[in-house]
């Protein structure tokens, strides 16, 4: 019978498959950003499941990056995880990689903010204080429109994105930088912690 796996259980899975500090680092920010939104549009008692679809939604991509959500599907699938979970993944990708259409208000920030905090993270490094605590909206929006600025980061994504959820795009880069700002402290400290 299927399950929706404990947080202990998501990581010893994502950790399975995952081993460089980039992607474990984009697993946890995408886990804090998406418990961050949870609570902030009023889905409280959901915010461990968002934080789960965060967490998991890129699991093969390190190993497997041409099968990227087809290769999550199918992992949940042999851990008999719950269907809400599987699609909830596997429609981050959609439109890039996959037909699965996010239909759910937390899917479509998923896919709103996957790529979003991949750019904000990247303005914020080249910043003197290197964080977000002090980063704007402007300094975002300039880069945003730098082409060649982290350009792996899919600037039409994050534009249909804000359209699927109905928001202004500087609503939805401001409420990202708010939400990263939440768990900024707690990864950094993740990843200077000596390993066990």
């Amino acid at each position: 019978m299927s399950h929706m796996p404990d947080r202990a259980e998501a990581w010893a899975v994502l950790t399975r498959y995952n081993k460089e500090e980039f992607h474990l680092r984009h697993a946890l920010t995408e886990e804090s950003v998406m418990r961050w939104f949870a609570t902030e549009l009023g889905y409280e008692a959901e915010a461990d499941f968002w934080a789960l679809a965060g967490l998991l939604h890129d699991l093969d991509f390190e190993r497997w990056p041409g099968e990227h959500c087809r290769r999550t599907e199918a992992l949940m699938r042999e851990l008999d995880w719950e269907e809400r979970l599987i699609h909830a993944a596997v429609s981050h990708g959609y439109g890039i990689v996959t037909d699965v259409r996010p239909e759910h208000e937390m899917e479509k920030v998923l896919f709103a903010t996957d790529e979003l905090t991949g750019l904000i993270g990247a303005v914020a490094i080249v910043r003197p204080s290197r964080s977000v605590m002090d980063l704007e909206l402007k300094s975002v929006k300039k880069k945003f429109k730098s082409e060649s600025f982290a350009a792996g980061c899919s600037r039409s994504v994050i534009e249909r994105g804000a359209a699927m959820l109905g928001w202004e795009l500087d609503f939805l880069i401001e409420r990202t930088i708010l939400a990263l700002r939440a768990g900024e402290a707690e990864i950094n400290e993740f990843f200077s912690a000596p390993a066990p």
